[in-house]
């Protein structure tokens, strides 16, 4: 069975229209930098800090295009480094009753608090119908993908949740602690199992 690409995904701010334009002003534009794997995503120029009730963390990407409510997905480190507790394990878009943060532009110092949004992504699959065919697999469904490590460190991740739609492109997303458990560099395949 094919394999699948097992990208890190590393700390960033999804912002709504309204909150892109007071951080950076009303003509401001969010410039893209780079594509991501999955289609009409991108990784852009701009940056802005996330400030805990310990520390803060400066030069957070933001991803593009702008979604309608404002999301900040970050590791169980960042937590612990920003000093936020009880953040959840959710997947992107589940953000109701999560955990609040504040968000700046050191630029020009505006900022925003909100009072939700702040989640640890659960690792997950995007896939196509046709890959989920492929795969035998149906949206929402979880599974395991095993994970070959070229530091030595290979394992089994439990508990992906499966996310099928039409404009996704096959990939699974890990975060930055994941990604390092498993000691992940460069480009790397996994096998997905039936749990």
């Amino acid at each position: 069975m094919r394999k699948i690409l097992v990208e890190t995904s590393a700390r960033h701010i999804h912002l709504c229209p309204a909150s892109f334009a007071y951080l950076f002003g009303e003509d401001a534009q969010l410039e893209p930098r780079s594509p991501l794997s999955q289609p009409g995503q991108y990784a852009s120029t701009s940056r802005l800090t996330l400030v805990g009730p310990k520390r803060s963390i400066e030069r957070v990407i933001i991803l593009g295009p702008l979604r309608k409510a404002d999301q900040v997905e970050i590791s169980l480190t960042d937590a612990r480094t920003l000093g936020v507790n009880e953040v959840p394990v959710r997947e992107s878009g589940d953000t109701k009753n999560s955990a609040p943060i504040k968000i700046r532009n050191d630029q020009n110092g505006r900022e925003i608090t909100i009072s939700e949004g702040l989640i640890i992504a659960k690792r997950h699959i995007h896939m196509t119908p046709a890959d989920a065919e492929e795969f035998q697999v149906k949206d929402k469904d979880v599974v395991a993908v095993r994970v070959m490590s070229p530091a030595g460190r290979s394992l089994i991740f439990d508990d992906v949740i499966v996310r099928v739609r039409a404009d996704f492109a096959l990939a699974m997303h890990i975060d930055t602690d994941e990604s390092n458990a498993a000691g992940l560099e460069g480009e790397v395949y996994g096998e997905l199992l039936k749990i």
